[in-house]
């Protein structure tokens, strides 16, 4: 995926598995499915009953793990994460699981999203005398579990999720077991697994499917399950709220082989490619191209649709450095010719249709524009298989302010001619809502397009907090 380049990043993956004996190896293999969330940390928690023990560093996850460091790691319960650093910085402090030791036990807990309240409600639990170990957002629950007065672990959890708004999904390990949680919007994609007599969580089906699991179902928005050497209790924390999967999921973040709301993700990005050549008005064009790799889903739909042959017009250069890390723009523009390459046999003298899923800066989009006229192309029309992005995202992607969004303060036209493509069309909202199979007057399967619309689901900087947080000052 591009997004390393573009500027365009999921926060993080998790991943959790609870009752079989090779419970870290198994979240090696899932976090390997889920690589693509986040490149920055990996981390694995496993519990063998008697104690919780930690493996994990910065890098990818093949960097962090390894045959020495997982042999040690003995138990069959075990939570892991992937980590792309948004909220709260990067540092091996911040890399996941977050693991607390204190006299009343042990926890870890891993965290998929973002807290839009989490600095309010770290300033009221400073002022009660909390120190915090890391700038994560993800810390902020732990201390609110135990802060809690309720009676009971379970109690204390579920007053503490309670309290969180914005984006997440939550894996908390303990010696006794595993608890996994959703916001109550459903923001971000989780789901449960079997594999054997054992529960898996992870926030894509492609890691079932690495392992061999069989997937049993989404968890639910405000849900809470307990998984023990009893079985798994279905309980939870607050009503589920109007429903609003993230739709960058579906057009860019997630594997094209994972499903979200049993909707596969390579599915719907050919829906979205065909319904945007239903929205293209006179293109006429000789070929069709995507950007490897999150567009070419799109690209084969938008080539069935519209008749024009779909061919590889771009390469990716699988084994080049992580450019996402370079700190100018040059570096960025030099690192997009790193990553790409056009083939000039097919794009030389032809008329090309570009497929993309988003354009951000549009930095990347002008720069693969001028490599397909460099190698010969006469025309090139690029499409795009969702709206233009206009407002930030508080829920996790690192599109935080709206200087970052060239859609924000340019129309589809400044972008055109921004970027140097012969046209440029976006796929309708309506257009997206209807390839993903929802619907905007069904709560139970809608979608958060307030990077399109600007339209949040939640309180984005809320000016109070609930009793509870406020007692936490006295």
């Amino acid at each position: 995926m591009l997004g390393e380049i573009r500027g365009l990043n999921e926060e993080c993956g998790v991943f959790g598995i609870w009752g079989h004996p090779d419970a870290a190896q198994l979240s090696y293999y899932g976090l390997h499915a889920l690589q693509h969330r986040g490149q920055e940390g990996a981390g694995i928690v496993v519990t063998d009953g008697h104690a919780l023990r930690a493996v994990k560093g910065e890098g990818l996850v093949n960097d962090v793990f390894n045959e020495s460091n997982l042999g040690t790691a003995k138990g069959y319960g075990a939570i892991a994460h992937a980590r792309y650093t948004t909220a709260g910085g990067g540092g091996i402090e911040n890399v996941q699981p977050l693991l607390f030791r204190s006299s009343t036990g042990t926890l870890a807990i891993a965290h998929n999203g973002n807290l839009v309240n989490a600095n309010h409600l770290k300033q009221h639990l400073e002022r009660s005398g909390s120190i915090f170990q890391s700038t994560s957002d993800t810390e902020v629950v732990v201390h609110l579990i135990k802060k809690s007065k309720k009676p009971g672990f379970r109690a204390q959890v579920k007053e503490s999720l309670s309290l969180l708004k914005g984006a997440f999904s939550f894996l908390i390990i303990t010696k006794e077991g595993m608890m996994v949680a959703r916001d109550r919007n459903g923001l971000r994609p989780l789901s449960l697994g079997k594999l054997g007599e054992a529960y898996v969580v992870a926030s894509e089906t492609c890691a079932f499917d690495l392992i061999g699991a069989e997937f049993v179902r989404e968890v639910e928005p405000g849900e809470l399950l307990v998984i023990t050497d009893q079985g798994i209790e279905e309980d939870r924390f607050v009503a589920m709220e109007k429903r609003a999967m993230c739709a960058m999921e579906y057009v860019y973040f997630a594997r094209p082989d994972s499903n979200i709301d049993e909707i596969n993700i390579h599915a719907a990005r050919k829906r979205m490619g065909k319904q945007l050549a239903k929205e293209c008005f006179g293109i006429e064009a000789d070929v069709v191209t995507g950007v490897p790799d999150s567009s070419i889903s799109a690209a084969i739909g938008f080539a069935e649709e519209s008749g024009i042959p779909y061919e590889l017009g771009l390469i990716k250069n699988r084994y080049t450095g992580r450019t996402f890390i370079q700190p100018t723009q040059e570096l960025r523009e030099r690192g997009v010719k790193m990553k790409l390459s056009p083939v000039v046999q097919v794009v030389k003298g032809k008329r090309v249709v570009m497929v993309d899923d988003s354009i951000v800066r549009g930095t990347t989009s002008r720069r693969i524009v001028n490599m397909l006229k460099e190698a010969g192309a006469t025309e090139v029309h690029v499409v795009i298989s969702s709206p233009p992005m206009k407002n930030p995202c508080f829920y996790g992607i690192d599109t935080s302010t709206s200087e970052e969004l060239i859609a924000s303060s340019k129309s589809v036209e400044d972008i055109r001619e921004a970027i140097g493509a012969d046209t440029l069309t976006f796929l309708s909202a309506d257009g997206l809502i209807e390839a993903t199979a929802r619907a905007f007057d069904d709560e139970t399967r809608g979608l958060c397009m307030a990077c399109f619309t600007g339209d949040y689901p939640t309180e984005i900087f809320p000016d109070t907090v609930l009793p509870h947080v406020k007692e936490l000052q006295h």
